[in-house]
This record gives structure tokens, C-alpha cells and sequence, in this order.
């Protein structure tokens, strides 16, 4: 039977992928729809995309798919062909990424779970369909300049730290889950004003301004296709980007760029940046900003402590295993702010 799963460590998919020439096309899609077997779908799809040497990162449940993937430019005629036979994803719309280096993910993993977007909705009266007006570029510029339109940013605020629409509410949020009732609460006394929101492709819009409407909230709209289909639209429509910074990507890139505006700064020395890495030490590995100089200094660490941890033998690493906490263990996302709080490795 053929291996329906990925059998190398992450390490060796890395140095593959960066050793590897292959043109790639980074895309996004994302589908609400009833899928009766999701483990069913799961296996055939991945057979699918294996062997057209699809890599990337694919949820699956019962109310759709979410996808996130990097195809060989040789094989993408065969996949739009082979996605269009399949019932579930005929004519869907692929989000194609702008700033792309061909290296956003190292390996193909598709996981079937309860919802592909984890909402923290328990509802059996919410209705996920009844979502609101769709805008492309040019009707979400329009609108935004609406002086009485509240325009509300649906990502985390590790996203929204690099990039934002201007004038933008950007609620201090990790999760979506945790959005939704917070961002209700804070414009519970705006229901009757236009609400505009956006996220990073659409997904998590459709379901929130559903949310929205299902509390009350009457003249609803959301981006459609998100940033990165408003990336697209302004660039081939030559229309003004209200976006400004970088678009947070879920990749290896972990961001593109949308125009040269920095408008982030560096967890460690607060210099202008909007540059994420995650912490070299495995053991932490947290989301941080971090600019050139402090890359340098800290070598790719978020903090002394994690920097001198990395250079202990394996045998000493192992040691310590379980016995120290960095600061990805207590902090989450885009939390720590180095430069405040400074830590360094002390062996008992």
C-alpha cells in the first residue's frame, strides 16, 4: 500500500528543500462544504498531491477544507486539472502568493480535524453560511474611506504587528477563537455602523461575519480573498494599497511583502523591523521580531539564555531536557519582548 504520510525528519526536508532548484508557486484555498468521509478524502487527496510533488500544510473536517500549499510550476496545469475533477473543490478559488521564493513548506501534511478553523463556537443556531458582503480591492478601499466604517482586522496581533490596513482595529488577540467574542464586545455600541473586515485569504471572515450578523451586527462586509487577493487586485488594477507592511504568511517565509512601509519593530533592541524568526533553540522555538544586528548577536535566538543553551553538547542538551523553560513555554506568540526582559542560561 503507498505511504499516505511523510517518514523524514524535519531537518533533512529542510536542507532538501533549500538545496532543491524546483520553481514553485506558493498557493492558498480554503472551502465551506459538507464533506460526509473527511478520513476518506484525506487519503485520496494526499495521494493526489504526493505524486505531483505538492508540499504544504491541508486541513480537512466535516465543514470543509483550508489549504496551504507549495506546487512544482511543471505540475501546476496537472493539479488545477486534478483538484477540478474532485467534486468537493471544483472551480475554487486559488489565492496565489506575490513575494514568493518557491522554499514555503518542506513537506506535504494533510490532518483531518473537527473544524478547519478552530472558532470556539457552540451554537447549534449559528449559522456559518449567512456571512457577510463580499468586497474586492477596489469596493474595500471605497468603503474603508466611509468615514463612519469601522474596519477590523480578524488576525492575531503577531500578524498585525507587520502589516495592517490603515486606520485598522487591531484587537491584542493569539487566537481566532479568542477574537470573536472580544472584537463583539468591543463594537457592541457600533451594530448599526458598517463593519469591514479582512484577514489574511478570507477564511476566517467568512465565519466571523457571520458570528457578527448571528450578534446583531447589520451592514457587515468582508475582503474577499483577503490580503493576498488585495495584494493582487491593486498591483493589476494599479488602484492604492490601504494595506501597509507585510502580509503575515503560516509558512516558512512567514511573511510577503505588500509595500515598503516597516511599521514593526525588533523584540530585542526595538530597532524599525518587521522581520519574524523563530527561536534557534528547539527547545523554546517562540515567534519573535528580530532584526539583523540582534540576529547576529543572539544568532537567531530570542535571548542569551536560549543562545548559550545552543552551544551545550547534545549529551548536556539532553540533560537538561524537561528541566528548563524558555520562553516558549511561558509566552505565547510574539509575547516576550526581549529587550525588556533580558535571561541568561544559569547551570546548577
Amino acid at each position: 500500500m503507498k505511504r499516505l504520510h511523510n517518514i523524514f525528519n524535519r531537518e533533512l526536508l529542510l536542507e532538501k528543500l533549500k538545496n532543491d532548484p524546483t520553481p514553485r508557486t506558493t498557493i492558498s484555498f480554503y472551502r465551506y462544504v459538507r464533506i460526509a468521509n473527511p478520513t476518506l478524502f484525506r487519503d485520496h487527496l494526499y495521494q493526489i498531491l504526493d505524486e505531483l510533488g505538492v508540499l504544504g500544510r491541508i486541513y480537512i473536517a466535516t465543514e470543509g477544507i483550508n489549504g496551504q500549499i507549495s506546487v512544482p510550476d511543471e505540475s501546476l496545469d496537472s493539479f488545477k486539472i486534478s483538484i477540478d475533477q474532485i467534486e468537493y473543490l471544483k472551480n475554487i478559488r486559488l489565492n496565489i502568493a506575490i513575494d514568493d521564493n518557491g522554499k514555503s513548506f518542506f513537506k506535504l501534511k494533510i490532518n483531518v480535524r473537527s473544524k478547519i478553523v478552530a472558532d470556539g463556537i457552540d451554537d447549534p443556531s449559528f449559522d456559518p453560511s449567512n456571512s457577510g458582503i463580499h468586497l474586492d480591492a477596489k469596493e474595500f478601499n471605497e468603503k474603508s474611506m466611509d468615514p463612519n466604517a469601522v474596519i477590523i482586522d480578524m488576525r492575531n496581533h503577531y500578524e498585525s504587528e507587520v502589516g495592517k490596513f490603515k486606520d485598522a482595529i487591531c484587537p491584542e488577540v493569539v487566537t481566532f477563537r479568542e477574537s470573536l467574542p472580544i472584537i463583539v464586545d468591543m463594537l457592541k455600541d457600533r451594530k448599526d455602523q458598517p463593519v469591514l473586515m479582512y484577514c489574511t485569504g478570507g477564511i476566517r471572515c467568512e465565519k466571523a461575519s457571520a458570528y457578527f450578523k448571528h450578534n446583531g451586527f447589520t451592514d457587515v462586509y468582508q475582503l474577499n480573498g483577503g490580503i493576498i487577493q488585495y495584494a493582487k487586485q491593486i498591483k493589476e488594477q494599479n488602484l492604492e494599497s490601504r494595506f501597509i507592511g507585510k502580509n503575515f504568511v503560516f509558512d516558512e517565509r512567514l511573511g510577503e511583502r505588500i509595500t515598503e512601509d516597516v511599521i514593526g519593530h525588533c523584540h530585542q533592541c526595538g530597532a524599525t523591523c518587521d522581520n519574524h524568526t523563530n527561536c534557534a533553540n528547539d527547545q523554546c522555538h517562540i515567534l519573535f521580531i528580530q532584526c539583523d544586528a540582534c540576529k547576529q548577536k543572539y544568532e537567531s535566538c530570542c535571548s542569551s539564555k536560549c543562545k548559550e543553551f545552543n552551544h551545550l553538547s547534545e549529551d548536556e542538551k539532553n540533560k537538561l531536557k524537561g528541566s528548563l523553560k524558555f520562553n516558549g513555554s511561558s509566552f505565547s506568540k510574539g509575547r516576550y519582548k526581549a529587550h525588556s526582559k533580558e535571561s541568561t542560561l544559569v547551570l546548577e
